[in-house]
């Protein structure tokens, strides 16, 4: 290795624990022992252009162990990607862009938050699928229009946690040649060395997997890490998996090698001796004015890159005009309009929403080319299916059909994946009860305003003979509970429209779609007023009513009926459907009290799920007619009836509210 660069690596070394040393927080092990395959990356294999890092054909670098951020910080800021020396020195602090793991749309450069150990190479996998399937879409002989890898740096605790599994045994089903991890192989965790739960051999497993593997033994051999690389990214057929040997905490002689130079400051004596040890200047924060001159060096090579690539683009707009107008469309935010609710008009008509769903994903299909998904092996149940629209695998990835198989955990993060890649809109589905396991990657999607589409069926007691283990009851209120997770429950099937409506225009916000097994009945009333979140359904105008009667989905049916019986019993009743409470809430304050009139306060809300969170639309007046409790196996409807969601209980909780 030539001077300069082992002087960059050392540079980087030093700047992410000096960070870590000011904020007096941090985990500066990783960076100190994978600093040279960073930088080995990042300077001699990795296509990125600094000055437009929204470039569609860079590679990206996923950072999975995200807790070893000052390692990504000090790059941006080397590679002059805008952080600033500044920046560094405000790590963890309020209102920096340097916060205590990665975010993505907070720094540039991040390409996907981590944190959460196994995220991001889940993530990564996700990213590797969307630059297959573009490719098979756009590319033609002689011009690679798509043609870019996704690396993920990851350690001991993404790998130790199931989801590294389930994602790279699709991505070696898949045969994602453009995927490459990249091991810190330390064997240190917080509570020490991994012999006590860690044993495996890793290597073996990412070969049995379908990975192509390599090992490198000494983690400052750049040489060596180089020559991995290259071979990796050489075998385009099989994802790769380079399991690096290197040293926790290396360059800081009292704490390398042991679990305390993980989770904590080295101590500013220790940052001394490590200076020392490295041949680093001793002043805080110091770049060398020759590691800057090296640094602005690969930041024009990567701008030339970007050059070369826009030339081919030029080229390949006069060659294929349709297909280059087609990537811009693709990569740009056009309003959608499904419009389609005339097709459930018919007052005899029924239609579980879950059918409902896959009529407007077939009608979707052909106008939003862009859109793929699928589901946790659960298609022909959720119904999710593109028809026609071919099955994505490693023998076509033009295919628009994903298949994830039973792995709901890693569905989660590949979406977040697919939508952090650009260029592509994606869904993915299982049943409700499930989004339990993608609790983690939704949460995710909703922190990086992913707008993922969640298609959840099975919503709720209805599913009936299955059992409690299969009946959502404290879900929707997780969901719920999620900020910037936006959940519809739809009613009938042209709120099903309203709700994919939404969704494929969202441009910040995951949506999750919960939908029935049962069918459900055609209302009169129902419609595009659904993506207000709230809205009237039946009977009175709320400011003339007596009681209020709120519903979700299946639920919408009873109160619309209770509406009825009350009024002729001569009590004024409105029957109001609440599909999104999350929308409702972002509707003008002028609108919510037309709605729910404050000084209406008589209410009963009706969902076949758990009453957390419904209060705060019936107060102390008001009653929740829920399911706070496990269901039981047994036909939905006695299961509905056993549990009071009829008309006729509804009628008669609304008027012990009354009374």
């Amino acid at each position: 290795m030539d001077a300069v660069s082992q002087k960059t690596i050392n540079t980087i070394r030093v700047l992410a624990a000096e960070a870590i040393q000011k904020a007096n927080s941090g985990h500066p092990g990783l960076p100190l022992g994978s600093a040279p395959m960073a930088y080995t990356l990042w300077a001699d294999h990795m296509n990125h252009n600094p000055k437009n890092p929204k470039w569609e054909n860079r590679d990206r670098f996923v950072l999975s162990a995200g807790h070893g951020s000052t390692l990504l910080y000090t790059l941006l800021h080397l590679f002059e990607y805008g952080l600033t020396m500044e920046d560094l020195k405000n790590f963890r602090q309020e209102g920096s862009l340097t916060p205590g793991h990665p975010e993505y749309g907070h720094t540039v450069g991040v390409e996907t938050t981590t944190g959460p150990l196994g995220q991001g190479i889940a993530t990564a996998v996700g990213m590797a699928m969307a630059e297959k399937h573009l490719a098979a879409h756009f590319n033609k002989e002689g011009f690679n229009l798509v043609d870019h890898y996704s690396y993920a740096l990851v350690g001991d605790g993404c790998l130790m946690e199931g989801i590294s599994y389930e994602a790279a045994a699709l991505a070696g089903t898949l045969g994602l040649g453009k995927l490459i991890v990249l091991y810190d192989s330390n064997n240190i965790t917080i509570e020490g060395d991994t012999q006590i739960a860690f044993r495996e051999n890793v290597r073996a497993r990412f070969e049995a997997q379908g990975f192509e593997t390599f090992l490198v033994e000494d983690g400052n051999d750049t040489k060596a890490i180089s020559e991995a690389i290259a071979k990796a990214k050489a075998n385009t057929s099989k994802p790769s998996f380079i399991e690096v040997k290197t040293q926790i905490g290396y360059g800081c002689p009292n704490k390398q090698g042991k679990a305390a130079a993980h989770g904590e400051p080295l101590g500013a004596d220790n940052i001394v001796e490590m200076r020392a040890f490295l041949e680093h200047h001793n002043e805080e924060f110091f770049v060398a004015d020759d590691v800057k001159a090296h640094m602005a060096e690969l930041v024009k090579a990567g701008a030339a890159k970007e050059v070369a690539w826009n030339e081919l683009f030029a080229a390949y707009e006069k060659a294929y005009p349709e297909l280059a107008k087609e990537w811009k469309a693709w990569h740009s935010d056009e309003e959608i309009s499904l419009d389609i609710y005339n097709n459930y008009t018919d007052e005899a008509g029924k239609k579980a929403t879950r059918v409902a769903s896959f009529e407007v994903i077939n009608h979707m299909a052909d106008i939003v080319p862009n859109m793929i998904g699928g589901s946790a092996d659960l298609a022909p149940s959720t119904k999710t299916y593109m028809n026609g629209k071919g099955d994505f695998s490693a023998e076509d990835y033009s295919g628009r059909n994903l298949h994830f198989g039973i792995r709901e955990h890693a569905m989660g993060a590949i979406a977040n994946g697919i939508a952090v890649h650009g260029g592509l809109k994606t869904f993915c589905s299982t049943f409700f009860v499930f989004s339990d396991y993608m609790k983690n990657p939704m949460r995710l999607a909703a922190l990086m305003k992913l707008p993922v589409t969640y298609v959840l069926t099975h919503d709720s007691i209805g599913v009936g003979e299955d059992g409690p283990t299969h009946q959502p009851i404290e879900q929707l209120a997780m969901l719920r509970s999620t900020p910037n997770l936006v959940t519809f429950r739809p009613a009938d099937a042209k709120e099903t429209v309203a709700a994919w409506e939404y969704a494929l225009n969202s441009k910040t916000e995951p949506v999750a779609i919960v939908l029935t097994r049962q069918d459900l009945p055609y209302l009169a009333k129902t419609g595009v007023e659904a993506k207000k979140g709230a809205y009237v359904v039946a009977g009175v105008e709320p400011k003339e009513a007596d009681i209020i009667l709120i519903a979700t989905g299946s639920e919408v049916q009873l109160v619309v009926g209770a509406v009825k019986e009350l009024e002729a019993q001569g009590i004024k009743a409105t029957a109001v459907s609440m599909p999104s409470m999350d929308v409702f809430e972002e509707q003008p304050k002028a609108y919510k009290d037309a709605i729910l009139p404050p000084n209406k306060t008589k209410r009963v809300a009706v969902e076949a799920l758990s009453s957390f969170g419904w209060h705060k639309y019936t107060g102390l007046e008001g009653q929740v007619i829920s399911m706070d409790h496990f269901g039981e196996s047994a036909p939905a409807g006695l299961i509905f009836k056993k549990n009071g969601f009829t008309v006729e209980h509804v009628v008669e909780v609304a008027k012990e509210v009354l009374a």
